[in-house]
Formats: C-alpha cells, structure tokens, sequence
C-alpha cells in the first residue's frame, strides 16, 4: 500500500449530511474510504473514456433467444472477439429469456465497439457494459 496523505476538503453541511448518510447506508465506516473510492471510480471512467486504454468489465445482456437467428449471431459476433472474451455466463431466465454476462478485457474502445454490435441486435432487450478497471492495466 502507498503512502497516505491528509488533504482539507471544504463542503457545505447539508450535502455533507447527505453524503454521510449515502455511505452510512453503504456500509462504510469513515468518509476517507468512500472518498478514496469515489476518485477511484472518477480516474476510472476518465481513463475508459479513452480508446486506447486497456480496461477490463462485464457486458450483460438480456435476449429472446426465440428471435430468428439471434443466437447465431451472438455467437459469431463473440467469436469474431473472442481475444477480448476472458468468460462467459448463460442463464435460461424463463421459456424465452436468456441472460448472458460476458467478461471483457482490451483496449476501451474496442470493448464500446464489441458491447455496440451485440446490444443492438434484433432481440436483445438490455445490454449493459460495465468498465471495472482502466488505465491501471497497462
């Protein structure tokens, strides 16, 4: 672990209030962890923002498999990717629901691009990339 370093932060009372209450009800225990991680979570999505970083997330995805060729298509888009595929999840949700959660690693943008080209298929109801880790991974 590095060094920690004191800092003063000046903030009005009732959003410290607020804030104080949100981690409370998160279960931190002293404002500098949830601190800490709110920069960690802004640097984050700051480096995801750019292409060429190297992240690591999670697409999930919720389709009718019962859609004409959809499945086919998922599973030719996601092997056309799969240096970008670290794992994958599938889950019969009900008779026509499928939800799939795809572990991803590569640069930013090609993870944009890869969760674009799956979401927006015929079929799919909700997709959702979640980038975990940026910019560190280099």
């Amino acid at each position: 672990m590095s060094m920690l370093s004191r800092i003063g932060v000046a903030i009005e009372e009732d959003l410290l209030a607020r804030f104080d209450e949100h981690i409370g009800k998160l279960g931190y225990e002293n404002r500098s962890e949830a601190f800490r991680d709110l920069v960690r979570a802004a640097l984050t999505e700051a480096a995801a923002q750019n292409d060429k970083e190297m992240a690591v997330g999670s697409l999930t995805l919720l389709y009718d498999h019962h859609v004409p060729q959809l499945s086919g298509k998922l599973t030719e888009i996601q092997h056309e990717s799969e240096s970008k595929i670290l794992s994958t999840m599938h889950l019969h949700i009900t008779h026509s629901l499928c939800l799939e959660v795809i572990v991803l690693r590569g640069r930013a943008g090609e993870l944009r691009a890869l969760a674009g080209s799956l979401g927006s298929l015929r079929g799919v109801q909700h997709a959702k990339l979640v980038i975990a880790g940026a910019g560190e991974l280099q």
